[in-house]
Parts: C-alpha cells; structure tokens; sequence
C-alpha cells in the first residue's frame, strides 16, 4: 500500500515539475523570429545554439512527462 503512495506523489510532483518546464521552453527558450536561424542551410539547422537548447529541454521535460504518466499508470494498476 505504501508503495502506491510513493509512486503517486513522486509521479504527480514529476509531471507537474516537467510540465511546467514544457510550458516555459515552449514560451521562453523558443528561438525568437529576428534571430540569425534563417541564416543556417536547413540540414545544419540543428546545430545552432538557440535551437539545439529549445530541443534539448523539449525532449527532456516530455521524457519527464512520460516518466511520470508511466508511474501514475503503475501506481492505478497495481
């Protein structure tokens, strides 16, 4: 019974952390129309630095995300 606690609190307190960082990637970090991104050729486009941070959090807070659904899933079968 406790462990069904525990993986409720730790995915819930997960999935709100991570998708509060989502929301502030999605709204902050995203490279902004003036910036030199139109200057790259489309194939290195991942390699600016702007970019490259905007998808580098993206993906961690979604795997973040996921984590925590997983859990709440877990936590409601078992």
């Amino acid at each position: 019974m406790h462990l069904k606690v525990i993986m409720i609190l730790v995915g819930g307190v997960l999935f709100l952390v991570s998708t509060a960082g989502y929301i502030y990637a999605k709204l902050r970090l995203r490279p902004d129309k003036r910036s030199d991104l139109d200057a790259y050729y489309y194939e290195f486009e991942d390699q600016h630095p702007d970019l490259a941070r905007y998808n580098r959090w993206c993906r961690i807070t979604w795997g973040g995300i996921i984590a925590a659904m997983l859990l709440l899933f877990l936590s409601l079968v078992l």
